[in-house]
């Protein structure tokens, strides 16, 4: 996949590649108008915390943000339920997906 065709997935579809690293993607056994209003609430808790005034308010957009990653599956138990551990964070070339990721383009 070249970087022109959007982000780099697994091949499982579990993570998508930034800069080398895993991160997990949404559930999707998601419907398409769920998903829609979590991702507009995590733009707007995103917005919320860069223009908070004060670290009250950037707590309370933070708990905003990590209830919205958590309803779309990217926080949180995993969504898949074959028992593979989640590897968010964790460098693909340090993962099972690293003998795939050796073949991609440089990301």
């Amino acid at each position: 996949m070249s970087r022109t065709d959007g982000p780099l997935l697994t091949p499982d579809g579990r993570y998508l590649v930034v800069r080398g690293r895993l991160w997990r993607r949404s559930d999707p056994s998601l419907d398409e108008e769920r998903r829609a209003e979590l991702v507009s609430e995590l733009m707007s808790a995103r917005r919320a915390k860069r223009d908070a005034a004060d670290a009250d308010a950037r707590e309370a957009a933070r708990e905003r943000v990590d209830r919205a990653k958590h309803a779309l599956g990217e926080r949180g138990p995993v969504w898949w339920d074959d028992g593979a551990p989640d590897l968010t964070r964790h460098l693909a070339r340090t993962t099972v997906y690293a003998d795939w990721f050796a073949g991609q383009d440089a990301d």
